[in-house]
């Protein structure tokens, strides 16, 4: 195994070196049948595992429609619903869903789905909803699509989502019951947001808690407290930010020419760049729990990586784990399926199942 790249490097030699390292074994498992293929749409996969019931959910995108399946430990149970993007509490058929995803705060989860005419949330199992917002679709420009995409937790209250204008929602979610309100609107970003992620790792008082993507590639860093405070801006270089992650005050962000890039999130500094992908990426996942970073892209791989600090001098490291070919399969989602990223699962453009893989 090739030991940890030093991300001070700033060299695409750093993932050509990792490459021949596969620290952590996954074998193929038991797919995830779907009532329809997943759309060409950036991080098209959530998962939400309850372990307690032993079930694994997962929620994919296809048109105007969200397939959930919940499936079990070994595959064999699994059971199907399918979400219409709704306007107020009619059916839309023409709206195209953009995006699908679990958002875990500490009372309560909530599903919640974006769309062209607005947002909708879902109680976890996506059997009632609690809440729709409608976008403000007055006079855009006629070239301009409207739409929400983006989903993220944040500060334990506060569910975040973007739309195409650059705009990023606060809604503030109470422990139970419907009175969720809107409760600021974030103004920095200039093009249509694509990703949001909130810290998922350790997040000392004061500290980097949420980052924002948008189609120009420009990233903003948050702190969120009563009030969201912009920390710091990350500037375009010339590639969309397609999915973005934030663990342990550094941030993962995925591009369209295959690189990953770390920064510092307080000060928005580079420390890393991965040459991770022959194409675009699709997705990016962390496990919490052990730093591992997921990547899945057009270019049929899913790779896995391991993050870390060095204890020394504590800078960035990232080490390759582990490559798994999906063959002839353009990648358009993956996540981890438990907090310590012993198992994963993708979609495919087209393709009507999910894939699944375990640590052997």
């Amino acid at each position: 195994m090739s030991s940890p790249c030093d991300a001070r490097a700033l060299t695409t030699r750093c993932a050509v070196s990792m490459a021949a390292g596969d620290t952590g074994m996954y074998r193929k498992e038991r797919s995830v049948p779907l009532k329809s293929s997943s759309s060409a749409l950036y991080n098209n996969l959530s998962v939400l595992p309850l372990r307690d019931k032993q079930l694994t959910y997962f929620a994919a995108v296809h048109g105007s429609t969200v397939s959930l399946a919940s499936a079990s430990a070994d595959g064999l149970s699994v059971s199907h619903r399918q979400l219409q993007a709704k306007e107020g509490g009619l059916a839309v058929s023409a709206s195209i869903v953009t995006q699908a995803s679990w958002c875990v705060l500490p009372s309560r989860v909530l599903l919640v789905l974006t769309s062209q005419k607005g947002i909708q949330m879902y109680e976890s199992d996506g059997s009632i909803m609690v809440y729709w917002h409608a976008l403000d679709v007055l006079e855009p420009p006629s070239a301009q699509a409207v739409f929400a995409r983006g989903i993220a937790a944040a500060s334990g209250r506060f569910i975040c989502v973007g739309t195409s204008s650059g705009l990023v929602l606060v809604f503030d979610i109470p422990s139970k019951g419907t009175n969720i309100t809107l409760s600021e609107v974030l103004q920095e970003h200039h093009d249509s947001i694509t990703d949001i992620a909130s810290e998922v790792g350790e997040n000392p008082d004061g500290a980097a808690d949420l980052v924002t993507a948008d189609d120009s590639g420009a990233l903003c860093v948050w702190r969120s407290k009563e009030e969201f405070s912009l920390l710091t801006k990350i500037s375009a270089f010339g590639w969309t930010c397609s999915s973005v992650k934030l663990w342990n005050g550094v941030i993962a962000a995925g591009y369209g020419n295959g690189q990953i890039r770390l920064y510092e999130a307080t000060s928005g500094a580079l420390r890393a760049t991965v040459s991770a992908h022959a194409r675009w990426i699709y997705a990016l996942d962390l496990a919490p729990l052990t730093g591992k970073l997921l990547s899945g892209a057009e270019d049929s791989y899913v790779q896995i990586w391991k993050l870390s600090r060095s204890p020394d001098t504590g800078d960035i490291e990232i080490e390759h784990c582990h490559s798994e070919c999906v063959t002839d399969t353009q990648l358009c989602g993956a996540r981890f399926c438990d907090p310590e990223g012993n198992s994963f699962a993708a979609t495919g453009y087209d393709l009507s199942e999910i894939v699944r893989y375990g640590q052997v």
